[in-house]
Formats: structure tokens, sequence, C-alpha cells
């Protein structure tokens, strides 16, 4: 059965994009960074500082979701929307990710994987059906199959199981979701490792099934970046052109706009909060390592030209203070600075591809980041 579109490409230059994606809730802009709201939250911010930092799509995690509280649940409170207070888009992943990675004790079957709860060490089944079921309580706009992600790196043997699982858990993924109500959408994801040719079977394969839009997986799990951005290079060229393309738990800045020039429209990844909690700001300058000594007599704001309040208004030496001192508010401040930027980078990224300066944006954003922080005066 043949999907319909809800992506209008509005611009390209050279191979990089930007378009709108329709969904239920919302129109997400693309490039698009989607913040990680792992449990129906983020960690350490508001949903309302997600929006005004610009994000229009968050992403929630299957496998946390459906442990607790639980599908059946959250479908009975209206939806992960309704339950969570986010009123915009969201996606789920399919939880096979978090299988393989939280789970020691797992058992992959050509019917699905068995593991245990890593809460209560509850027996649990998770097949193809059971995801997409799982993905339509929660009442995602954008649901993923299910697949089978292994670390890189991997025997090629290996990576060709999994890779042909997948496809044929993604024929299954589509078959259980094709009674979805209209405009919600099921993606489609692409495996093979770091093996080019497996890369390609894959992409050929996921597209004769056909599918909303289409993620890359199996990248940013081990393998150096060139490798990430070869293996980009050899599945985007076999997408189809009208349908978004998801580069999956991707990645640093430099990571997205390196995968953007070579066709990617969206991201996710726990980055931004998770380096915020640990001391780390992402800015126009690179990374600023808050923990540092040299910033504890330092007046500056991270960048006095930001937009942002606390990037623009918070003096270096109070953020390495309360991250120095172990207080809860340095990560909040971090986090929402770090989600900000990112909003900030695909913005930016979105008016360079539309004015046709994609390529001299990218060159000054690099220079940017090269030249690095500058020290105090």
């Amino acid at each position: 059965m043949s999907l319909p579109n809800h992506f209008d490409l509005i611009a390209t230059n050279g191979a990089a994009r930007t378009g709108r994606l329709t969904t239920p809730h919302g129109v997400v802009r693309t490039p698009a960074f989607m913040p990680v709201g792992t449990a129906g939250a983020m960690k350490g911010m508001h949903w309302r500082e997600v929006r005004d930092a610009g994000a229009d799509i968050v992403l929630g995690n299957t496998y946390h979701l459906m442990l607790r509280p639980g599908a059946e649940r959250i479908a009975g409170l209206g939806g992960l929307q309704r339950f969570s207070g986010w009123n915009g888009p969201m996606l789920t992943d399919s939880g096979g990710f978090q299988v393989m990675s939280l789970s020691e004790l797992r058992k992959v079957t050509e019917n699905a994987v068995t593991f245990r709860s890593h809460i209560d060490g509850t027996k649990i089944e998770l097949s193809p059906e059971r995801s997409i079921e799982v993905q339509r309580l929660l009442g995602s706009d954008i649901a993923m199959q299910m697949d089978e992600c292994i670390r890189l790196p991997a025997e090629r043997a290996d990576i060709e199981r999994a890779m042909q699982l997948s496809l044929r858990w993604g024929e299954r993924s589509k078959r259980a979701f094709e009674s979805a109500p209209d405009g919600y959408m099921l993606f489609g994801i692409a495996q093979g490792g770091d093996v080019p040719e497996l890369r390609h079977a894959s992409a050929r394969g996921m597209v004769e099934t056909g599918f909303h839009g289409y993620a890359i997986g199996g990248l940013a799990v081990g393998e150096p970046q060139a490798v990430m951005l070869a293996m980009i290079e050899e599945v985007a060229p076999i997408l189809p052109v009208d349908r978004p393309r998801y580069l999956m738990g991707v990645g640093t800045p430099e990571d997205m706009l390196e995968a953007v020039a070579r066709g990617i429209d969206m991201f996710d990844c726990v980055m931004p909060t998770r380096n915020g909690r640990h001391g780390m700001a992402f800015t126009r300058f690179g990374q600023i390592n808050l923990k540092n000594a040299r910033h504890a007599d330092d007046p500056r704001p991270l960048d006095e030209a930001s937009e942002w309040p606390s990037t623009r208004d918070c003096a270096r030496a109070y953020l390495h203070h309360l991250v120095k001192s172990g207080e809860t508010l340095g990560a909040m401040l971090l986090s929402e600075i770090n989600i900000a930027y990112y909003q900030r980078l695909m913005l930016d990224i979105r008016n360079a591809v539309s004015t046709g300066t994609f390529e001299d944006f990218r060159a000054r954003t690099r220079a940017d980041w090269a030249r690095g922080d500058i020290a105090p005066r």
C-alpha cells in the first residue's frame, strides 16, 4: 500500500534541504533537531522552555514509557501529549535500541525480542506489532518501525543478519500500522552498519516497502565520524527526494551540520541536556567546559550576542560556581542554553538553505568553532 506524503520540500542548496512536515499536532520545519524527552519529560527543562527555544517536535521513548507508567495508562489519560503537557508534534522510537543497550538478558528471535525490565526484572516480549501498538497507544505523530541495532565494530555476518531481520520487521511494522488515522506517520529504518553494500540493500528494501519517511539507524554507535558520514553518502541518494530523512541518535553540532550537507532533515540526541548536566555548554564558539577553573573570575556571558537570555546574561563565573557547587540550577541553565543553541543552529541552517548560502554558512560556522572560546581580557 502506498502511504500518503506529508512532507513539502521548500528549497535545496547542493544536497542540503529545507522543508515542512505536517503532523496532526503541528508543522515541523526541517532541518529539525528533536530534543529527547525519554520518559515524557525533558531533564531539567519545562516544555515551555523547549518551545521558546524553537523546537517544533520532541522525541519520546517507547521502551521507557511502556515499562512506566505503561502505554495503556497513557492512552487512558488522553495520549502522550495531553499526559505530558507537550502540545506539539512528537516522534516515538520503536524501543528496540533501548532493549539492545539496557537489557543484558535478552533473546532475539524472528518473532520478537524478549527481555527483562531494568526496573523490576519482569519478562517482556516486544514484537514489531506490539511496538506499533504501544506507539499508537501513546498517540505519537511519527512512529518508528522496530529494528535491531548493533554496536560497531561488529562482524559482517552479524551486521547482515540484523539488517535482514530489520527489513522483515519493517514490513511487519507497516502492516500493523496501516489502520492508523490519517496524518499519522511511520518511518522505516535503514541498517547495515559500516558495510556499504549492506547499507545499499537495506535502503533499497526499505524504499520498496514504502514509508512516510526514512531513517538511517545504527550510526553514532562507536564508529568514527568519517565512517558515519560515508554511510550517509551511501544511503541518502537512494532515499526518495520527497520524503523526510532522519539520522537517528545524532549528535554534535558538527555532526548535524555535516549531515545536513549530505541531505539529512531530522536529528535527535540526548547530548544537549546530558552534557549540560555535566557542566558543558554548546555555543557558536564551540563547547565550553564550565568546570574549568579559568571561568571562576570571568564576568562575561557565554555569548553576549545570543538571543537566549541565559546565554546572554549569565556570567561564566556564576555558571562555574553553580556547576562546582552541584546546584541543580546549573544543570537546568546549561541544558536550556544547549537546547537553545541547537535550535538556533537549525534555524540558521534553514535560512541559509532557503537563501542559497548554505556553503558560506557552513564554512563560517566551522571557522567559529575552530577559533574557539576567546580568553578573558
